[in-house]
């Protein structure tokens, strides 16, 4: 069915949940949000392995003699492409969220003014704690999954290129065009590169955690909410599994 977009709520907010009983199947995230999000997902996994032994370096490992294995070298490669995929992704995706459907803006914004807005966010806590029976329908992202998005993820893959392409400048050095364009991170955090590590590490696991989360409570709403999560993000359809009110 055609997409069509949900009527304009309080505040000048979209209602994400308007009109979702009156239609079947609605085409939500379009072919190149799709593909970004699991090329996306793919190059998080490797940095994640990868920057994990970066962080902390397995023993020798007894393949060949030092000067014929280059066995870190190939980690830290892995790990610099899986950056330079993931930032250059989280650019695409900054641009189709200008030129795509509306649904592809919900990952960069949220209408903290929105009174309604934070009424089914509310709404939807009390579902995830089990306090309330009955699930909304929503045709993009749910009001809690739209908060989270944004903090979790959109602020911190922020936060992981701007600090990982800093510690790859530093490698390249102070008069690298890289270095001139991230060297003030170093700055923000007193000069000293061994705690940009250390945040850049510890920002690695809050990715880590949200994407835990994330693909819980992706499997577990695709099994107990009124519409489809898991397949929507592979044919960009979200099809809704009853017509009762939202």
């Amino acid at each position: 069915m055609k997409d069509t977009a949900p009527p304009i709520g309080a505040h000048g907010t979209t209602t994400e949940s308007s009109g979702a009983s009156r239609q079947t199947s609605v085409y939500v995230y379009e072919a190149p949000v799709r593909i970004w999000h699991w090329v996306n997902a793919l190059a998080i996994l490797v940095l994640f392995g990868t920057g994990y032994l970066i962080g902390s370096p397995p023993p020798s490992m007894q393949i060949a003699e030092a000067t014929h294995q280059f066995v870190f070298g190939y980690i830290r490669f892995a790990h610099f492409a899986a950056g330079w995929i993931l930032t250059i992704g989280f650019l695409g995706r900054i641009y189709w969220a200008i030129f795509g459907n509306h649904h592809a803006r919900q990952l960069f914004y949220v209408p903290i003014l929105s009174g309604s807005f934070w009424v089914e966010v509310w709404h939807e806590i009390k579902w995830y704690l089990f306090m309330t029976s009955e699930p909304k329908k929503y045709i993009g992202h749910n009001p809690l999954a739209q908060l989270a998005m944004f903090f979790f993820f959109t602020l911190g893959v922020s936060f992981m290129i701007v600090t990982g392409l800093a510690l790859y400048a530093e490698g390249l050095g102070i008069d690298s065009t890289l270095y001139a364009l991230f060297g003030w991170v170093f700055t923000l955090f007193g000069n000293n590169p061994h705690i940009v590590h250390t945040f850049h590490h510890l920002g690695m696991w809050w990715i880590v955690v949200f994407m835990m989360i994330h693909i819980y409570v992706a499997i577990r709403e695709d099994i107990m909410s009124r519409q489809s999560i898991v397949s929507t993000m592979i044919s960009g359809h979200r099809t809704f599994k009853d017509d009762k009110p939202d």
